[in-house]
């Protein structure tokens, strides 16, 4: 499982074993210190990604963190993996074959020691033998069954984006300037942005400019204008597939004044109230910026966005019982909800916590 959903949830990282990698992940191969991305990282194998570290001290080069075969498990994951498998009372794979060594041995580390093994999947796997209960059914909905059942609530999910809009120019004489505008990733000018399809500007303060659609990557906009008052630019961002809303407008000021704002509220703090807006309106869209500072390398200034992209929410399932069998394994009749039958209870086994 290299798809960094496990992260993406919420888990905390310190928590967290990704033992064959992350393909949203990389890391600097000399301080260490690593990257989630919200695009694919380009290779595979601990390859270098062309990137290099953003910290001042280090600037050493990144890698992808994503196993080819003939890779070895890293200690950094391997190592916690085994302790806690170890200590752990109860370990429950979900959706998984468990054919992959050494990670599929991880479990019965757990069973030596007196634990027990849950096994939900769809198919038998090699390890249903040394299991205490068997599950075959999907996961989403076995969870939100054991979910029900214990009367906790499964919290929605907000995905938030970041995306990078910079205005640079260049003078062309006292009265004109030119200037370029850029959507981009934060993690890179040529970093494509996967949940944007096109960008579309219009200039309401200057009906004669016309409006662009810009549908290649990186979208860029450049134009020549008479430098009088300041002008605003609306930028709407249409969405791929994969989010929730089809489009979100963004007001960009431009003054050519390399004006810098300073954000009071800190970027964590700005994220957590778009995601509680978007909770509290049950809709997606919500857009606030979060950074904006100078360029670096030209005139002008950049400003980072944080954008509520989806949102989703689980329903609630009506649950119907399953019922053990002779051998103590759990056979799917038809949803997830584990409660006492009638028969011999001698030919059962309960799960205990």
């Amino acid at each position: 499982n290299i798809d960094g959903l496990h992260l993406r949830s919420g888990m905390p990282r310190e928590k967290l074993a990704e033992l064959h990698g992350n393909s949203f992940r990389e890391i600097c191969s000399s301080c260490g210190k690593e990257y989630v991305r919200d695009f694919e990282v380009e290779t595979i194998g601990l390859k270098e990604t062309g990137r290099r570290c953003s910290d001042l001290n280090c600037g050493g080069k990144l890698k992808d963190t994503v196993l080819d075969w003939e890779d070895a498990l890293p200690a950094k994951e391997m190592n916690p993996a085994e302790k806690h498998c170890k200590m752990a009372d109860l370990i429950i794979c979900l959706g998984t074959s468990l054919q992959i060594t050494p990670a599929c041995n991880l479990p019965l580390k757990s069973v030596r020691g007196g634990g027990k093994l849950v096994i939900v999947n769809l198919q038998p796997t090699p390890k249903d033998k040394k299991a205490a209960l068997l599950i075959h059914a999907q996961v989403d909905k076995v969870i939100a069954g054991v979910m029900q059942f214990l009367n906790r609530k499964i919290p929605p999910f907000v995905r938030v984006d970041h995306i990078r809009v910079s205005l640079s120019y260049t003078p062309k004489n006292k009265r004109h300037v030119k200037w370029k505008l850029r959507i981009s990733s934060v993690h890179g000018n040529n970093v494509t942005l996967p949940f944007i399809k096109s960008v579309e500007a219009s200039f309401p303060d200057r009906p004669h400019l016309k409006t662009a659609v810009l549908i290649e990557q990186p979208f860029k906009l450049q134009r020549e204008i008479l430098r009088s008052k300041p002008f605003k630019v609306f930028l709407k961002l249409n969405f791929g597939d994969g989010c929730d809303c089809s489009s979100v407008q963004l007001d960009y000021p431009i003054d050519f004044q390399d004006s810098i704002e300073y954000f009071e509220y800190g970027k964590d703090n700005v994220i957590d109230s778009l995601r509680n807006r978007a909770l509290k309106d049950a809709t997606c869209g919500h857009v606030s910026p979060i950074e904006r500072q100078q360029l670096s390398d030209s005139r002008g200034t950049y400003t980072e966005y944080a954008i509520v992209t989806s949102l989703v929410r689980h329903e609630c399932m009506a649950l119907k019982a399953m019922s053990p069998v002779s051998n103590g394994t759990i056979e799917k009749r038809g949803i997830e909800l584990l409660e006492d039958e009638k028969g011999d209870s001698n030919k059962r086994r309960k799960l205990e916590s």
